[in-house]
C-alpha cells in the first residue's frame, strides 16, 4: 500500500497557471531535494522523521512549518470528507510529490469524483492516473543538481516556467527545442517575483512567443 508524506491539506482558490481561479483542495507533500532557491515553501525540504507528528497536529497548523504525516490513499480521502470542503479539484505539490508513486491516490480521488492535478518540477518520473492533469514547473540548474526529464516534458498538460532574466527564457526555449512536449501543451511565463521587472520580462515574451501569463494572484489578494 502506498503511503504519502503529508505537510498541509487546504481548500482555497488555484492562483496560477491554467486553474487560475479554481476552488481547490491543496495536498502537499513533504519532501524535496531539488533546492530551488527561490522556494516558498522549504518547509517541505526535509523528510528527516523527527518532525513526523499526527494527522491533528499538522490541520492545526496556524503556520506552516516542517511537520508532516504519513497517510494512504484512504486515509487521505478520509480526511477530506471530515473536513467537509466543497472544492471538487484537487492539486497534489509540494514539496516535489513525484518522490511518490501517485497511482493509487491519484485513482482513488478520481473514482470518487475528484478531478486531479499535480504541480512538479519535472526532475522525478510522473507515475499517476492518466486523467491527471501535469503542470510541469521546469527547475533548471538548481542546488540538487537534477535535470528536467524527457518524460515530464512528454507528459506536461501545460509548462509553467518561473521567470526573472532572460537567462531563464533561455533555459525553457532550450527545454522546449528537444521537442518532448506535445502540440497542444500550454506554456506559461510565472514571474518569481511581483517586481515591475521580472512582470515586464514576462509579458513582452509571452506577446513575443505567443505563450500565456501566469500571475501568482493568490499573493496578490493576500490568501494561500
Amino acid at each position: 500500500m502506498s503511503r504519502y508524506k503529508i505537510n498541509e491539506v487546504f481548500e482555497s482558490i488555484q492562483g496560477e497557471g491554467a486553474h487560475t481561479g479554481v476552488p481547490s483542495i491543496f495536498i502537499r507533500t513533504q519532501g524535496c531535494p531539488v533546492g530551488c532557491a527561490w522556494c516558498d515553501t522549504k518547509q517541505t525540504w526535509t523528510e528527516d522523521t523527527i518532525f513526523r507528528t499526527s494527522v491533528a497536529d499538522v490541520m492545526n497548523k496556524s503556520e506552516p512549518d516542517e511537520r508532516w504525516f504519513e497517510a494512504s490513499a484512504e486515509q487521505l480521502l478520509t480526511l477530506i470528507r471530515k473536513q467537509n470542503y466543497v472544492a471538487n479539484h484537487i492539486i497534489l505539490t509540494g514539496g516535489e510529490p513525484c518522490l511518490f508513486d501517485l497511482t493509487a491516490v491519484s485513482s482513488l480521488f478520481i473514482d470518487n469524483g475528484f478531478s486531479v492535478s499535480i504541480e512538479t518540477s519535472g526532475t522525478f518520473e510522473i507515475v499517476t492516473h492518466p486523467d491527471t492533469w501535469v503542470t510541469l514547473s521546469p527547475k533548471v540548474k538548481m542546488k540538487g543538481g537534477f535535470a528536467v526529464l524527457d518524460s515530464a516534458l512528454a507528459r506536461a498538460n501545460e509548462i509553467k516556467h518561473p521567470v526573472a532574466t532572460e537567462a531563464h527564457i533561455d533555459d525553457l526555449k532550450q527545454l522546449l527545442d528537444r521537442g518532448q512536449h506535445a502540440e497542444e501543451t500550454l506554456i506559461y511565463l510565472q514571474p518569481i517575483s511581483q517586481q515591475a521587472r521580472a512582470t515586464q520580462l514576462a509579458v513582452d515574451t509571452c506577446i513575443k512567443e505567443n505563450w500565456r501569463l501566469s500571475l501568482q494572484t493568490h499573493k496578490f489578494i493576500g490568501i494561500e
